[in-house]
């Protein structure tokens, strides 16, 4: 069966998504805001969900057309292929959004759609009364979107960033989807210690050694498509073996995680135990600023605290001098820091290498990025 796939992504990582797409094989890729359409058969579907590490969900798109009014939205909504998708005891909410259109009212095109899917399905299984909606969990998307109708179905459940490792986490907790992207967004190898010096939760230190690793993010967790009837079963199990065969657990790791919180320390190895990575990363409760070390070409990423609230402000930015007194003497190491800080540079004490634009939430944030010397050449003999 061919499918048309939709990743979505967070504000900026789209370029990132459709790389970890084409990663996987897949070269019939476009690139959107807020997603990445992809062209592909069913044994994508579990394939896209284990491995996307930055993607948000992955949805199966069922039709896409123009919608002036409720009457054509009820009409074409009705007329494509619903009993392809869905048992006749499909359990199928409909979620609705709406921007820039002239149908805006997302509670009336959700009781629309809601209506005319009943009405296919009533007439694909021969059914009168009412549809026991008892059966496997079908979410159901109509996005609008300068009057054209996306209708979609979600094949994750829960967001991909919930990798069933972080039961626990911090008041700012980072997206785990995020923190992937953070990685990635560097040239950093498994064979390079690895800093995160604000851990938190632990969240960029796990998803390091995940990376590291060539674990799959989602095999520790479940997903809704996993139940549907016309996805085979045997297509989860082989892509979930091929994770298996794909994960060096053995890799040997130098990643370390700091927090001056000791509560935190102990809910990074919690997490981390909960990622079956344990004995895989060093955490240590400590000021960033004493932080010392002689080994050489490492990397730092971290989500230090921002100093959104007026009360941290002086305390945030005495911690980006620090941070520059520390890291800064440290020259073959390169530093990658996330804040909404807009000062951060001043306050580091050096213009960055390169900075990218990257929103945590709905806060428009810098990723500051200081790259370190690279290591020589090794030589050699011929």
């Amino acid at each position: 069966m061919n499918l048309t796939l939709i990743a979505t992504a967070a504000m900026g990582l789209e370029s990132i998504v459709a790389n970890e797409v084409k990663a996987l094989g897949y070269e019939n890729v476009q690139v959107e805001n807020g997603k990445i359409i992809i062209e592909a058969d069913e044994r994508a579907i579990p394939r896209l969900n284990l491995w996307l590490r930055t993607a948000d969900r992955i949805k199966v798109q069922v039709g896409s057309f123009k919608a002036l009014s409720f009457e054509e939205l009820f009409e074409k909504t009705k007329a494509l292929p619903w009993g392809d998708y869905l048992p006749e005891d499909a359990e199928f909410p409909v979620i609705g959004r709406s921007v820039k259109s002239k149908l805006f009212s997302v509670s009336d095109c959700q009781a629309i759609v809601k209506k005319a899917i009943v009405e296919n399905m009533k007439e694909t299984y021969g059914v009168s009364g009412w549809l026991p909606e008892d059966g496997a969990f079908y979410r159901v998307e109509v996005a609008l979107h300068k009057d054209i109708a996306t209708l979609t179905m979600d094949t994750s459940g829960e967001g991909l960033h919930k990798r069933g490792y972080r039961y626990l986490h911090n008041e700012a907790p980072l997206k785990e989807t995020l923190a992937a992207a953070l990685i990635q967004l560097t040239n950093w190898r498994a064979d390079r210690p690895f800093l995160d010096p604000f851990c938190g939760s632990g969240t960029i230190p796990i998803e390091a050694a995940m990376i590291a690793k060539k674990i799959a993010p989602g095999l520790n967790r479940e997903f809704a498509s996993e139940n549907w009837s016309w996805l085979d079963k045997k297509l989860w199990y082989q892509a979930v073996e091929e994770a298996h065969d794909v994960a060096d657990f053995d890799l040997p790791v130098d990643i370390m995680g700091c927090d001056i919180d000791h509560k935190m320390i102990e809910l990074s190895e919690n997490n981390t135990d909960e990622a079956g990575l344990k004995g895989d990363i060093t955490y240590k409760q400590m000021q960033m600023k004493d932080f010392r070390t002689k080994k050489e070409y490492g990397y730092v990423i971290g989500n230090p605290p921002y100093g959104e609230r007026l009360n941290e402000r002086d305390y945030v930015e005495k911690l980006y001098r620090e941070l520059g007194e520390v890291f800064g003497a440290l020259d073959t190491w390169s530093l990658y820091i996330l804040t909404s800080h807009e000062g951060f540079e001043g306050l580091y004490g050096k213009k960055a290498s390169k900075k990218r634009k990257l929103y945590n939430g709905d806060l428009k944030c810098h990723y500051y990025q200081y790259f370190g010397k690279k290591p020589p050449r090794k030589h050699v003999e011929v």
